[in-house]
């Protein structure tokens, strides 16, 4: 929802009357400041979590954050972009907060030759889940009248909160039947465990030389996932501000779910045979390749084209990243660790957007705007290169 109805809505409607790079820029900001907030507080929320076994609890917190703000955005009149754009918000903190503790979770279900088929049909199944209920919402906007609803701009409102109640059922069954493993640090409550979480975090930044391969790793992260993170959120936009029409935009975005749950499970066995690397990097000369074709495309057909070939390698590049970064974390240290990493992921979520945003003001050229990205795939590459492992 936040990726495809979200973009052409918040142009058409929030921001109906304006210059489309000024809709973009605003959209890219909105991003990026999401992204910078949930940045500052991942490693305390993760060292929080490993030390109070709450990461289940913080879970379902966070998630209800992300459910409120994405089902208010159903309620926003038109014009009011500046609504809009803090509930949307608030929906991408709730969802980037939730997904510390879902990632952490990872080490508590699956053993090490496990992580990598275990991570892929995570984000596979959540790709075709994703896909299902947009299909619904899609077809909602073309025919809402079949639904009783007044118009295509209804659909979408109601669609928001439909994702919001859908995002929270399927929450639960992990809330209830996970096991999460024992903290020795149950009984020190949330602020002792925040202040010993900090204390602990500025001793792992001292002396970070001594987990190199995280370090290596997490630049590399940092660099690469931008460039996803970005063409992901911006993609629809950027199509909009090339003429294409929506609902061809919102069918190609369909499509990608499509593709992305297959290939995540064959980027995952693949994976689990010839290195979590070596896959990672596979994805990353695709996604190079896509982001140069991105600044030809011109018709609706070429967009589809991009769309197939970013969906065979999105939920692949995800779930890799995630399970590589699992062989790498220290013992007990599985909530702290994937804080830093979905800290960096969140600061490439706010500079990529940014950066979008930025170019697009300046230059007036939505183009050159995604051309930025892509020497974050070049040096995210090399970096990654350097890290030990196949």
């Amino acid at each position: 929802m936040l990726a495809g109805f979200f973009p052409v809505f918040f142009q058409k409607f929030w921001s109906t009357g304006v210059d489309p790079t000024v809709s973009t820029s605003r959209l890219g900001f909105a991003n990026g400041l999401a992204g910078l907030l949930v940045a500052v507080l991942a490693p305390v929320l993760g060292a929080i979590a490993d030390r109070t076994a709450s990461r289940k609890r913080q879970l379902v917190i966070w998630t209800t954050v992300g459910v409120v703000g994405t089902a208010a955005l159903g309620f926003i009149g038109q014009g009011e972009w500046w609504w809009a754009a803090a509930c949307f918000m608030m929906g991408c903190i709730g969802f980037n907060a939730g997904n510390i503790f879902n990632d952490s979770l990872l080490l508590d279900v699956a053993a090490e030759h496990e992580l990598d088929q275990v991570s892929a049909l995570g984000y596979s199944l959540g790709y075709l889940g994703g896909g299902l209920l947009f299909a619904i919402n899609v077809l909602m906007t073309l025919k809402p009248h079949w639904f009783g609803l007044a118009d295509a701009a209804a659909a979408v409102q109601a669609s928001f909160v439909m994702a919001a109640g859908w995002w929270f059922l399927f929450m639960l069954p992990a809330a209830i039947n996970v096991r999460e493993r024992a903290s020795a640090s149950t009984a020190i409550g949330v602020i002792g465990a925040a202040r010993e979480g900090l204390r602990e975090l500025r001793g792992t930044l001292r002396d970070v030389g001594k987990y190199r391969d995280i370090t290596l790793f997490l630049l590399a992260y940092w660099l690469y996932i931008d460039g996803v993170h970005t063409i992901y959120t911006m993609a629809v936009d950027y199509g909009v501000a090339l003429g294409l029409p929506s609902s061809s935009l919102l069918a190609a975005l369909l499509l990608t779910q499509f593709v992305a749950f297959p290939s995540a499970l064959a980027l995952g066995w693949l994976g689990n045979r010839w290195g979590p690397k070596r896959g990672i990097l596979l994805c990353i000369v695709v996604y190079l390749s896509a982001t140069v074709y991105a600044y030809f495309l011109d018709t609706v057909t070429e967009f589809f084209a991009l769309a197939v070939v970013v969906g065979l390698v999105q939920g692949g590049i995800q779930s890799l990243s995630r399970s590589m970064f699992g062989r790498l974390v220290p013992q007990g240290k599985s909530g702290e660790f994937f804080g830093f990493f979905n800290m960096m992921g969140k600061f490439a979520s706010f500079l990529g957007p940014m950066l979008i945003g930025t170019v697009a003001l300046l230059t007036g050229d939505s183009r050159l705007s995604v051309s930025s990205i892509i020497v974050l795939f070049i040096f995210g590459g090399l970096v990654l290169l350097r890290v030990p492992g196949r």
